[in-house]
């Protein structure tokens, strides 16, 4: 099966824009203008990625930069549209507005459990952003926004080990002005902006800024009647700047931003044998539908986050060195609910999660300005985080009666049996509403991180960089998880015995009552610590970086880096959080009880809860290393920038959905070799032509241990993957734009802009499942300028409505279904920007 594009346009578009003189791969091109401090020629871009700043040809890092101009002219309506201007990343929203999940050069993880820390990190104004919840707010006053590729650990202290994020706004000024900006689209969309700046004394300078998004559902429930997957959030964001001298700034920042949304529908891909058993009830399935914008949910998703924090960063220029001090406070409050059966029967009741994170964080840098050969860089990073996550999972009022028909009805005719050969049984019905699992974890991470980079001109233009970090990363979590569902604690093969199976294939078809297992899905939970487990982890690592770069000319720079990078350990918070197989005689109902003399057994107590298996508490830390080469030219008027690498992450933390919690796993080792070529041309100061392009050769190189979706049964079973192509991750990936502006004279100007991006196709999920996705997507707005005050634009995102799934997972409670997320459709709008 494949999930294909619902229209070809988007290939003859392609074919357009491709017919410039452009096969001159290439960086966002609307990145490299929005840069600029105006509309020049020589496309001179300043960027921070080093820390100081520099030319984009002049950073010797992989590095891809968006201005704002370029967010405004692409209209770039969220995080996930970013994605449309830097092919090697990737970024796709999940079951609730809380999960976003950003992919550098195809390694990327976290979203989903709150327990593990992303992969690729996200810096806001220098500040980390531990969690995917804090970092998709829609933010006001963008300055620009550098991707920076591959393990970044001697210039950021908080270790990434697949690249950063880094987001940086606009400061306060001492001339007075601002803007105001209004769009209405389809869906009913109204995006409101605006923000003021300037001077309250002669060294102190304010801005304020606010937003709001709001739109109606792209996604129609046939059940409730109302419209899903909208878009209702906004924030605030306020700043003070003290400048009492050229040599020492003081900058506050302190914002708030809310999410209250009903979101994310799914999608039924494959409506399996259990969708009888569903519509016996009554129940309604939207079946066999994978390009769906219809839903039969019997209640809507609750998705509510509220994003707070306050930051200071302080900058002093002494003589001879430059210092830095960073400290800030964030919370996230998140609070979602679904409906995860995602049919109009009322099997899961409730899905219910929610997390209360508290994040501390304080870096201190200082930079040396000699004129001498070498300079340097070091600084000091800490890490303070509490969680509070909570959650349940309960069957609704159709439960029992759901599980009665998917069993014949043994499930309640055989309960009189079971309870007999089981004494002791709780008197709850069996799959009675209200029945299921209920979480509490607390989970607590200190870090201290040193970091640092010397630079050695060995000759003119020849520069040698070696740079290290050392972390130290401590974290503790304690859990208090409780299961009611009375049925999932019955020891099947037990009753067997007793009702006169031989013992020795008690365990075997021969018992009649393995037949219900599959219903036993939320077993009984061991909490840590215990007297085996203590729920710590202690991780130390030292990552380097070894760079030589050279000025070839004043238009040719050129580099080659090996580095490395460190994630620490992540803990699994979720109901799939099993002891090691190491630290448990696995308690299987096929087996008879350890043996008295066992340690394990001894100091974990006879009393095991029955059905308990082994599995994973945390994954190991991940071990970054890549290979780059690396060449950057800029003449006037035209730039390129290429960067071939091999990049490789031993423990990689594979994070896979069940169908009930997630799957924590290290992969022994995950490689990807690539190619990224950015270019941009401009014949003409109006006319701009830019393409990027990206190979990646992903996959695993070794993972014995590996989970993936098997068709069929549509269910997440141990697989080893060794040797597999990383799924989800598009061979080559390919954006194009073009900007046009004609001028009109006193300052008027009309622009165009287009932009067309493509990934190849690509299997879905990892396993047998052969779904493809395919990515074709078209962008364009067109803007009328007048006196450089008043703009009028018209714009319009996947514009020929192309349409596939991005993500697919198992039905929950419903095996031999398979579920998924599809794409957002064709949005259009006008909108009307005033600056003064």
């Amino acid at each position: 099966m494949s999930i294909i594009p619902t229209s070809r346009t988007a290939v003859r578009i392609a074919l357009l824009l491709g017919a410039m003189p452009v096969l001159v791969m290439a960086a966002p091109a609307a990145a490299q203008t929005a840069a600029a401090a105006d509309e020049n020629d020589d496309q001179i871009i300043i960027v921070t990625a080093s820390k100081q700043a520099k030319t984009l040809q002049d950073t010797p890092i992989s590095v891809s930069v968006t201005g704002r101009l370029a967010i405004e002219t692409a209209q770039i309506r969220d995080a996930f549209d970013l994605q449309t201007l830097v092919p090697s990343l990737r970024v796709s929203q999940l079951q609730s507005s809380a999960n976003t999940s950003f992919i550098i050069r195809g390694f990327g993880n976290g979203a989903n459990n709150v327990g593990i820390e992303p992969a690729v990190g996200v810096f806001i104004d220098g500040v980390y952003r531990s969690r995917s919840a804090a970092q998709i707010g829609d933010l006001p006053s963008l300055e620009r926004i550098e991707v920076l590729r591959g393990p970044q650990s001697t210039l950021f202290g908080k270790n990434a080990s697949a690249g950063i994020i880094s987001v940086v706004t606009a400061e306060p000024k001492f001339d007075f002005g601002g803007q105001a900006e209004l769009s209405y689209g389809n869906y009913n969309a109204i995006v409101a902006r605006a923000e003021i700046t300037g001077p309250i004394s002669e060294t102190i300078a304010f801005s304020l800024a606010g937003n709001y998004n709001k739109r109606d559902g792209y996604v129609f429930n046939t059940t409730l009647n109302r419209d899903e997957n909208e878009r209702n959030r906004g924030g605030v964001r306020g700043q003070l700047l003290f400048k009492p001298s050229d040599d020492f700034k003081l900058r506050i920042i302190a914002d708030y931003d809310k999410i209250d949304e009903i979101c994310c529908s799914v999608v039924n891909l494959v409506d399996g044998p259990t969708g009888a058993a569903v519509r016996a009830l009554g129940g309604r399935i939207i079946s066999n539908q994978p390009l769906a914008l219809t839903s039969a949910t019997n209640f809507g998703s609750t998705n509510v986050i509220d994003n707070f924090g306050v930051s200071a960063q302080a900058d002093a220029k002494m003589d001879k060195f430059d210092l830095t001090f960073i400290g800030a406070y964030r919370g996230v409050r998140l609070n979602t609910n679904a409906d995860s059966d995602f049919t109009s029967a009322d099997l899961i009741g409730e899905n219910i999660g929610r997390n209360a994170i508290d994040t501390y964080t304080a870096e201190f840098r200082i930079a040396s300005k000699f004129d001498g050969p070498i300079n340097f860089l070091l600084g000091a990073f800490y890490f303070h985080e509490n969680i509070d996550a909570s959650g349940q999972l309960t069957f609704g009022r159709d439960f029992r009666n759901y599980a009665s028909a998917l069993s014949g009805g043994a499930y309640t005719n055989l309960e009189p049996t079971l309870r007999a050969l089981l004494p002791g049984t709780p008197a709850a019905p069996f799959g009675g509403r209200g029945q299921g699992r209920f979480e509490q974890y607390d989970y607590q991470n200190r870090a201290i991180s040193i970091f640092g980079n010397v630079d050695w001109e060995i000759v003119d233009n020849l520069t040698f960089t070696a740079g290290g970090n050392f972390t130290r990363d401590t974290k503790r979590v304690a859990t208090n998880v409780t299961t009611n569902d009375v049925f999932s604690g019955l020891d099947l093969v037990l009753a067997g015995v007793r009702a006169g199976v031989p013992a020795s294939v008690a365990a075997t078809s021969a018992n009649p009552f393995l037949g219900l297992r599959p219903l036993q899905f939320i077993p009984p939970f061991l909490n840590f610590p215990n007297a085996v487990e203590d729920g710590r982890t202690s991780d130390s690592d030292f990552a380097y970086t070894l760079r030589l770069s050279y000025k070839a000319s004043d238009n040719i720079s050129l580099y080659g880096t090996h580095a490395t990078g460190f994630k620490a350990s992540s803990f699994n918070l979720s109901i799939d959080s099993r002891p090691f197989a190491s630290q448990f005689i696995p308690g299987s109902p096929a087996q008879s009880p350890a043996p008295a003399a066992s340690p394990i057994r001894t100091a974990l107590g006879a009393a095991l809860p029955v059905n308990l298996t082994t599995g994973s508490r945390f994954a190991n830390p991940e071990y970054a290393t890549v290979y780059e080469l690396g060449a950057k030219g800029q003449w006037k008027g035209f730039s390129v920038n290429l960067a071939a690498f091999i990049q490789v992450i031993n423990g990689f933390q594979s994070n896979v959905f069940s169908g009930t919690g997630f799957i924590l796993a290290n992969a022994d080792q995950q490689s990807v070799r690539g190619l990224e070529l950015d270019t941009s041309f401009s014949p003409s100061k109006d006319l701009r032509f830019s393409a990027n392009f990206t190979y990646l050769d992903s996959k695993f190189d070794s993972f014995p241990g590996g989970a993936a979706l098997v068709d069929g049964s549509f269910s997440t079973v141990p697989v080893d993957l060794s040797g597999q192509q990383s799924a989800g991750v598009p061979e080559f990936a390919t954006s194009l734009a073009t900007d046009y502006t004609v001028r009109l004279g006193n300052d008027n100007k009309l622009m165009f802009h287009i932009d067309y991006q493509h990934n190849s196709p690509t299997q879905i999920a990892q396993g047998t499942v052969a779904l493809q996705r395919e990515v074709n997507l078209v962008n364009t707005s067109a803007t009328l300028a007048i006196n450089n005050k008043l703009d009028l634009t018209i714009w319009a995102r996947n514009l020929t409505d192309e349409a596939w799934v991005t993500t697919i997972f198992p039905g929950v409670a419903q095996a031999g279904t398979l579920s998924g997320y599809r794409n957002q459709p064709r949005t259009f709008g006008g909108l009307v920007r005033y600056r003064f």
